[in-house]
């Protein structure tokens, strides 16, 4: 009798039935579950991401300004900073990049005297104190350089993450270089970059921030 009744379609004893359904919600909330874990995860990395990359940026280092005093990772210290690496042989992005700094400092008045502006050279071999005070003398004498010997100079590139490769042979060659302006707080930390040619209300925006702390 029980087995005619399977045969001609009549209802499956209650076990047979609930446990595939049961099996079937298990995973339906282990799918849910692990989907919900999913988007966490990358809303925690949206929102940390930046600073835990942001934190590994930076670190000691000793060079020589224009003037010939010396600048280290203290001096960072206590004021807002912009940091732009390049070189004073550079045909267009170098140049551009500090007359924009020269028209920011003018652009943000008094709260210009604040903000510290750093160019270090990539290319120390050529940008000798000497060529540095010359060069810039052309932007606002606010901007300070800084050069020194390679062996300081490149664990300082390295620390900042900043890409440099020299293209070319003889006296005449050129530097492939990280075109982004580094923000830097009171403490010495990056906390944004400013592209190059950036839009200057987006950059203006950025600098307010910055300064306002």
């Amino acid at each position: 009798m029980r087995l005619s009744r399977y045969l001609f379609g009549m209802k499956a004893p209650r076990k047979a039935v609930s446990r595939p359904i049961h099996l079937f919600r298990i995973v339906l909330w282990l799918i849910v579950a692990v989907a919900v874990l999913g988007v966490a995860a990358y809303a925690w990395r949206a929102e940390t991401g930046g600073r835990l990359m942001a934190s590994s940026i930076g670190g000691p280092f000793s060079l020589i300004d224009q003037k010939g005093n010396p600048v280290t990772e203290a001096d960072l210290k206590g004021h807002p900073s912009l940091m732009f690496f390049g070189y004073t042989f550079c045909p267009d992005v170098c140049p551009t990049t500090l007359l924009q700094a020269s028209n920011w400092l003018k652009a943000l008045g008094p709260d210009g005297d604040r903000l510290k502006v750093y160019f270090v050279t990539v290319d120390p071999e050529r940008d000798t104190v000497e060529q540095l005070g010359n060069y810039l003398q052309a932007f606002d004498p606010r901007i300070t350089g800084l050069t020194g010997p390679r062996d300081k100079l490149d664990p300082m590139l390295k620390a900042f993450r900043v890409y440099s490769k020299k293209v070319g042979d003889g006296d005449d060659y050129a530097m492939d270089h990280t075109a982004a302006v580094y923000m830097l707080n009171a403490d010495g930390d990056l906390v944004g970059t400013v592209d190059y040619q950036e839009d200057e209300a987006t950059v203006m925006a950025k600098l307010k921030q910055l300064m306002a702390g």
